[in-house]
């Protein structure tokens, strides 16, 4: 009995339907203007669990070094591929530069996506271009440029040069790393020795940052299902930067207290796991507050949850001054790139202007609802100062009863107002916060 010898084309082609994945997703974003998100959610449904990763693992990969990739292939096409093309080439280089997969592997399984790309003509091209990179590896000039360099926008990097100074390399290049998977344990279970007890019991290994008492870093991320005390609230999944909002809000026991963008609730959830306070949960957004809703039962707390824009307090303050409040406003989310790379691209100059307005106008309009003595924190995920110490400064130089409480911490860095936080510094995200206090009666 005879049996069937696979080709070499056969021994390879297994992760085909990865690389195709990869490529819609790539192409979904840089051409159609779809978030990473969305773009790998429609790509997952028919795939393996081992797939799904890797279509996930390869996706980031383009986008984080998108730019770069781009100036690699550009010089080995005689016309412009259509974009799905494009983002198949681009998956290949991205394979034979920074993962750990056999060149040869990668060359048949990315050639093999062709086909279910409907791409069989070109199965010959990309061969060509893949195994030509292959071959000349190490050789080829790579731009001097600091976009092409380091694969941001050339608009976004003089924003940042000009915002970080002789910091702004280090801005870029800890946007490009992997974020590491920070844990929020739950106060009310404990401390987070309690916490780390259960992880390290479960073979996973994390460490306790120091500059705030309920983050958790793990050495290895894990999907959600698999860390012990998930399901029942002792542990949630949270940035490091984003806890500190909880911190510095300073609620106590007993406060009316405000989160006016507050889903998907991973705040709210902090606020209320650390005091009894009255809590109101406000959103724009309906679907997003299901999350929210879902995030507050999991971890056994309660809030009063409204949809409703916090700009326009007339349609749902009901006249009794808060005693804090956490405006966490929506940005352009230039401090979270390296957890989401296409923002990288999703983004334009314009964008920035039109968010520092919206920040405005929240600001001013939730000052009211402020009471007398009361606090408001002001956070943003962004790393440029239009979205951040520039709204402080002129909100604090048209409004008579507010003044700043400059923020005595061993994180980040003093800015003229409040302190901002470089990606990847502490192993956090990017952040802005600055902590204001209405005048007294």
């Amino acid at each position: 009995m005879s049996r069937r010898r696979r080709t070499p084309d056969s021994a390879h082609t297994e992760g085909a339907a990865a690389r195709a994945g990869a490529a819609r997703a790539v192409a979904a974003v840089m051409d159609d203007g779809r978030s990473l998100d969305a773009a790998l959610a429609d790509q997952s449904v028919d795939l393996s669990p081992s797939d799904r990763g890797l279509v996930s693992a390869m996706a980031y990969g383009v986008l984080r070094d998108y730019r770069r990739l781009d100036a690699l292939l550009a010089p080995r096409l005689s016309r412009k591929p259509q974009p799905l093309l494009r983002a198949l080439l681009l998956v290949g280089l991205y394979q034979l530069e920074a993962m750990r997969v056999p060149p040869h592997a990668a060359v048949h399984a990315t050639v093999a996506a062709s086909a279910s790309l409907k791409l069989g003509k070109a199965r010959g091209m990309v061969n060509a271009i893949l195994r030509g990179h292959q071959r000349d590896a190490g050789k080829a000039s790579e731009d001097s440029a600091p976009g092409v360099r380091h694969s941001y926008p050339d608009w976004l990097v003089e924003r940042i040069q000009a915002d970080w100074g002789s910091q702004w390399t280090g801005v870029l290049e800890g946007g490009n790393r992997p974020a590491p998977m920070h844990l929020r344990a739950n106060a009310r279970h404990g401390d987070r020795l309690v916490a780390m007890r259960a992880l390290e019991a479960a073979g996973l290994r994390c460490e306790a940052a120091r500059i705030c008492d309920s983050v958790l870093t793990l050495d290895e991320p894990v999907a959600a299902r698999d860390l012990p005390g998930f399901a029942d609230g002792r542990v949630s999944i949270q940035d490091g930067a984003a806890q500190l909002a909880a911190v510095l809000l300073g609620a106590r026991d007993g406060h009316r207290v405000l989160d006016a963008c507050a889903a998907p609730g991973n705040k709210s959830a902090h606020l209320l796991e650390r005091t009894d306070i009255d809590l109101l949960a406000l959103d724009i957004d309906a679907d997003r507050l299901q999350t929210l809703e879902q995030t507050l039962a999991r971890v056994g707390c309660r809030a009063r949850v409204q949809t409703a824009d916090a700009a326009e307090p007339d349609r749902w303050w009901d006249g009794r001054g808060f005693d804090r409040i956490l405006l966490d406003a929506p940005c352009s989310g230039t401090g979270v790139i390296r957890r989401h790379p296409d923002i990288k691209w999703l983004r334009r100059p314009k964008d920035i202007a039109t968010a520092a307005e919206r920040q405005r106008a929240m600001l001013d309009a939730l000052w009211r609802t402020l009471a007398p003595g009361g606090r408001l924190v002001y956070a943003t995920c962004s790393i440029l100062r239009a979205e951040g110490v520039d709204i402080v400064d002129a909100f604090l130089a048209r409004t008579d009863d507010a003044r700043e409480v400059p923020i005595d911490a061993h994180w980040g860095f003093a800015e003229r107002r409040g302190r901002r936080i470089a990606p990847g510094m502490h192993g956090f995200d990017g952040f802005y916060y600055a902590v204001l206090e209405r005048a007294s009666a």
